[in-house]
């Protein structure tokens, strides 16, 4: 009975204390939701004056064949517009839709737009009045008049103070009830010591050192209860932070609250940095890999250590005594373990087994897959070396490994083998194929097997977690949840998932310090002999036959045929890093690639004029970024590709919101960058019209095309493909160390 009274007596004050709340509360939400309706208004207002300038000017231009009512028409069809009015600098009102009230002038418009509250009412309600200039390139031609119904936020008015008074109830509720659990298990020692917690003694601890500790037996749920805060702190940061861009800093503090300073691995077979020697001294090169251009800004970012092969000719002469060299050159922000390989080790494991076996395999390019025990035995070997590297540079028994790509398939099961608290989150950048088609490999079972010792399996799409799944399921007795995209082998679970990679966005300094388009133009022009007025189109790839460069020049040759006002106007440069030179089927394909570009430039060449220039030379990252903002189009036409990321670092070149992406629908990135012009590379003919499409492509239509791709690969970028699955390791540890707990409790 005591219980009870205590309980009433802190039940009634918190459900008046409540109530009160809710009615104090309404008021502030309601002007809450005002200011946001408001802003939103104003951000709508702005983008649908930025999309109609063009189409507007052009129609003040020629009045003949103006189509602004089709236009307006079409606009206000969205429900938040009531009417749209188009006024002249003068004041005067040139065109409105059929609501528009035919009273309201513009001026009594502007003057009502200026007001704090700038509403009207009207014959049917009561409406917002914002006027937006009609800016071109030469300045401002008109101003746009929009009407935006102010039902709409009424109704969300009333919307929200629905779900307050349900929250509030709710959480009044749940207070009740976890009160009256509490005081019924133990209402003297449980209860004040569950009071201490929630006044946060204990919990604050570790950030005031002047809290008293909890009370011995519930120092266990303080502890659990900090680290679910610090996890709800970064769930409430990443749901609010949707607008914020993902950078460099957001990644570090997303890194703090979910590993707190973990440590990170990284192990790849090409190395972020290669020292070689020159007749000038030593100098350092980037590698032209897609990897690396993804995950090197990542690893300055956390820090840590990278495992890859040291190729560089001076690479060893670089190192210290353990093998480490600190990267990037001059700025120290992490470490680069260099692994030594035979040529013989070389020779199995990189020419042969990956590349000559898995690679081939896995994009199904119709060259078919060659395997060699040989080989498999040096894969082996050298997957060996990379794990004990690993457990070597370790510093914890709990790393974070990132495993990247093709080249290590059994290693994540090696390290679970030798550091079973390891999270080990595999990234396959390559696709993966069908259950079939895998099926070639001899060795299919003992690489899957290599694959689950991962924590968390990430794939580009989900296309090829699906094959994944499947083949793992025709192959080995395991336990699938397809629901979670989970595979349970051997005791152990691994999460497969799809983590569209992408580019680092450049900061707006580095850009700030490119040079022009025009300058890049002028350069280009100049080294290709080129004329001015002539068309430029790029593909920048490695010299590698999954591409798609021999149907690319098709795509040029047939382009000249069946448009021949393109003869001596278009020119088309393919930059092909030489690749895997050692390898016979890359050789064979440069020579045809070669030929081919020969013969184009024989049929349809003139004085002064080559249509095709094939530079089969490694380009540094200014002379590319020149050619892709002097270009008028870039094509991406891979056979099969995991992402492919030219067509990103393609759009994040063009700051000026100029030129035209034509992309293989074979390639992971077209399911992100749908306006980009897709194309089926084998169809040739498609893909010349594509390319006939991006050279008369209006202004208006281009920019829009590229604004729209510039803002997902800003928003999708490298820092937040990261982002995802570091946070998803870090709560795969969170659960892990939960268990554990729990398990010791049990077990005492």
């Amino acid at each position: 009975m005591n219980t009870l009274r205590l309980q009433l007596r802190f039940l009634i004050p918190l459900t008046l204390t409540l109530v009160a709340a809710a009615y104090l509360a309404l008021p502030l939400m309601d002007r809450l939701t005002l200011r946001w309706y408001a802003g939103d208004l104003s951000q709508r207002g702005t983008l649908v004056a930025n999309a109609l300038s063009d189409s507007i000017a052009e129609s003040l231009a020629a009045p003949a064949s103006s189509h602004l009512p089709q236009l307006f028409n079409r606009a206000v069809q969205d429900e938040r517009l009531v009417g749209i009015g188009l006024c002249s600098i003068d004041g005067e009102l040139l065109n409105r839709t059929d609501a528009f009230p035919k009273l309201l002038t513009c001026s009594k418009a502007k003057q009502t737009a200026s007001l704090p509250e700038p509403l009207l009412r009207i014959e049917g309600g009561t409406v917002q009045v914002g006027v937006y200039p009609v800016q071109v390139e030469s300045g401002r031609v008109a101003d746009l008049v929009l009407l935006h119904d102010q039902s709409y936020f009424e109704r969300r008015s009333q919307h929200t103070r629905e779900y307050l008074i349900v929250l509030i109830a709710a959480l009044g509720a749940a207070i009740a009830i976890i009160t009256v659990v509490v005081a019924q298990l133990s209402w003297r020692g449980w209860v004040s010591g569950t009071r201490a917690l929630l006044r946060g003694e204990g919990l604050l601890r570790p950030l005031l050192g002047n809290s008293p500790p909890p009370r011995p037996e519930l120092a266990p749920i303080a502890a659990e209860l900090r680290t679910r805060l610090r996890d709800l702190e970064d769930e409430i940061r990443r749901a609010n932070g949707a607008s914020a861009p993902w950078n460099p800093e957001r990644l570090r503090a997303l890194l703090r609250t979910t590993l707190r300073g973990d440590e990170i691995i990284v192990v790849s077979n090409r190395e972020p940095y290669s020292h070689e020697t020159t007749p000038a001294g030593i100098i350092v090169k980037r590698p032209a890999s897609g990897l690396v251009t993804a995950v090197e800004p990542v690893m300055r970012a956390c820090s840590g250590t990278w495992i890859a092969h040291g190729g560089g000719s001076a690479d060893r002469l670089v190192v210290d005594s353990h093998d480490h060299v600190s990267l990037p050159p001059g700025r120290s922000e992490y470490v680069l373990r260099c692994i030594w390989l035979t040529a013989a080790e070389e020779q199995g494991y990189y020419y042969g087994f990956s590349n000559e076996g898995l690679w081939p395999l896995c994009h199904v390019a119709h060259v078919r897959p060659v395997f060699r025990e040989s080989d498999w035995q040096a894969y082996c070997a050298v997957n060996q070396r990379f794990a004990d590297a690993v457990v070597k540079e370790a510093r914890s028994e709990d790393p974070v490994v990132l495993v990247q790509d093709y080249h290590f398939a059994l290693l994540p099961a090696m390290i679970r083998a030798r550091l079973p608290r390891a999270t080990i989150l595999s990234f396959w950048h390559i696709p993966w194929p069908n259950p079939e088609s895998f099926g070639i490999c001899p060795w299919r079972r003992e690489i899957l097997e290599g694959m689950l010792g991962s924590t968390i399996l990430g794939f580009q799409t989900l296309f090829h977690c699906k094959n994944f799944i499947e083949t793992v399921e025709r192959n080995i007795e395991v336990r699938i949840e397809h629901e979670h995209s989970t595979i349970s082998f051997h005791n152990a679970d691994t999460v497969v998932q799809s983590y569209p990679i992408s580019i680092e966005w450049p900061e707006a300094d580095a850009a700030a310090a490119w040079p022009s388009v025009e300058r890049c133009r002028a350069r280009v022009f100049e080294r290709l002999g080129m004329q001015a007025g002539q068309r430029l189109a790029v593909g920048i790839d490695r010299l590698d036959y999954t591409k798609g460069i021999f149907e690319r020049m098709s795509t040029v040759e047939r382009l000249l045929e069946k448009h021949p006002q393109w003869v001596g106007q278009l020119v088309f440069v393919q930059v092909a890093a030489p690749s895997r030179t050692a390898l016979e089927e890359y050789r064979l394909f440069r020579g045809r690639i070669e030929q081919q570009g020969e013969r184009i430039n024989a049929r349809f060449g003139r004085p002064g004029y080559q249509p095709v220039h094939l530079l089969a030379v490694h380009h540094d990252a200014d002379a590319v970024r020149e050619l892709y903002r002097a270009a008028d189009v870039c094509l991406v036409t891979s056979l099969h590709d995991g992402m492919n990321l030219v067509c990103k670092e393609f759009v994040a070149a063009r700051d000026d919101e100029r030129g035209v992406l034509i992309l293989s629908s074979f390639a992971g990135a077209a399911r992100e960058m749908p306006e980009a012009l897709i194309v089926n590379p084998y169809h040739i003919e498609e893909c010349a019209d594509a390319l006939q499409t991006a050279l008369s492509m209006s202004e208006p239509e281009m920019r829009e095309r590229m604004a729209s791709l510039r803002m997902a690969v800003r928003e999708y970028n490298v820092y937040r493909w990261a982002g995802r699955m570091l946070t998803d390791a870090g709560r795969s540890r969170l659960r892990e160390r939960i268990d554990a707990r729990v398990q010791r409790h049990h077990d005492a």
